[in-house]
């Protein structure tokens, strides 16, 4: 996977207020090891990656999502990918707009980090595949700050090895963007944008 550190997992943890130690002792593994994991210079057992997905509340999946090719090739292609919880938190994201990080998203909802029609949209598809427990996809206009974006989303609920609804993932496909200043308005964030 070549070292690159799992800020999302360290994120995780303090969230949840356990230092490296505490976390290593939880899922009992030697502190050294965990630390390792963290950095990403190791990949955890298939047991130890289910025991931590448990105690902080992700998809065991984000581990094998980062080792895989399709991590590679997706890089550069207009697609986000992201684990939520229950609280529609996320609790992953590949490959956000540069308008948010990968860091900053973690433990956040969508309203929180932008308050905006497309946001709101998102929000309540996300509550909807919770409650509802299916899939469902949807087109939604985002307002960014470099111009408007319509995103093809899926989105799925997620269950841990147990059976248990732990949240969903989603996946949203850029199918148009309309540059800020090809905007007539100029103004992107505007709350009467016409949705899909």
């Amino acid at each position: 996977m070549g070292q690159r550190k799992r800020i999302w997992l360290e994120k995780l943890r303090k969230i949840k207020g356990f230092s490296q130690e505490e976390i290593a002792n939880l899922v009992h593994i030697d502190r050294s090891y965990y630390s390792k994991i963290e950095s990403g210079v190791r990949i955890p057992s298939p047991a130890t990656a289910a025991d931590l997905a448990d105690l902080l509340n992700f998809h065991v999946s984000i581990f094998e999502l980062e080792d895989s090719p399709f991590y590679f090739a997706l890089q550069d292609a207009p697609m986000i990918v992201a684990h939520f919880n229950l609280n529609l938190e996320y609790t992953w994201i590949f490959n956000p707009h540069p308008d948010f990080d990968a860091v900053s998203v973690i433990g956040m909802n969508d309203v929180e980090l932008e308050d905006n029609p497309g946001t709101r949209q998102l929000m309540e598809l996300k509550r909807e595949v919770i409650t509802e427990c299916k899939p469902i996809r949807k087109t939604i206009l985002f307002p960014m700050s470099d111009g408007l974006y319509t995103y093809d989303v899926s989105c799925h609920p997620l269950f841990n090895e147990k059976g248990a609804l732990i949240g969903g993932s989603s996946a949203s496909t850029e199918l148009t963007k309309v540059d800020k200043t090809e905007i007539s308005n100029g103004d992107c964030s505007s709350e009467n944008l016409t949705l899909n």
